[in-house]
């Protein structure tokens, strides 16, 4: 990470979102790790659910954070496999306004590929920004939200990240 110590350190506002129609909060270890990191780098955990996978009901859970001004970023884990139940990457899609941010999925993929070799191309991990709030979707195994977050997340939404994040960026995202 290349941060600059002589920059202040500026917390967000992350809602994590667990897709899955089995977990629940006793066994949503993916969450829990989400939940974990993202206040160790001093973030504000803003909410926290369990959402079944339904595309429909995941794009209104979507929408209603994305118009919540308490927060800025949505972490998700689940429902970016192959398989027809696997509907975040199609939620996503129903956002209005919704910009894909195609680098995510990509370094996403080739991160996970030194863990897990070419079974990484099973992965729709996706990242959009909508109406000025970020949203990144990771597959839901415990190493895919590692790899997710220590790998991209973690430099990306600290401001003192040079030579850029997603961070600085947040006050410019409504231009039009």
């Amino acid at each position: 990470m290349a941060i600059d110590e002589a920059k202040v350190f500026t917390p967000i506002n992350i809602a994590v979102l667990t897709v899955s129609d089995t977990r629940t909060a006793e066994n949503d270890t993916s969450g829990d790790i989400l939940a974990q990191r993202v206040t160790d780098a001093g973030h504000n955990l803003a909410a926290r659910l369990i959402a079944k996978d339904d595309a429909a009901l995941l794009a209104s859970q979507f929408d209603a954070w994305i118009d919540d001004p308490q927060i800025d970023a949505i972490v998700s884990t689940g429902g970016t496999g192959l398989t027809g139940r696997d509907v975040t990457p199609e939620a996503l899609s129903r956002i209005e306004g919704a910009r894909e941010i195609p680098g995510f999925g990509e370094l996403f993929r080739w991160i996970s590929f030194q863990t897990i070799g070419t079974s990484t191309v099973q992965s729709r991990a996706c990242a959009v920004v909508a109406r000025g709030t970020y949203i990144f979707a990771l597959p839901g195994s415990n190493g895919a939200v590692k790899d997710g977050w220590d790998g991209i997340l973690a430099e990306q939404l600290d401001s003192r990240n040079r030579p850029c994040n997603f961070v600085e960026l947040m006050p410019r995202l409504k231009e039009k």
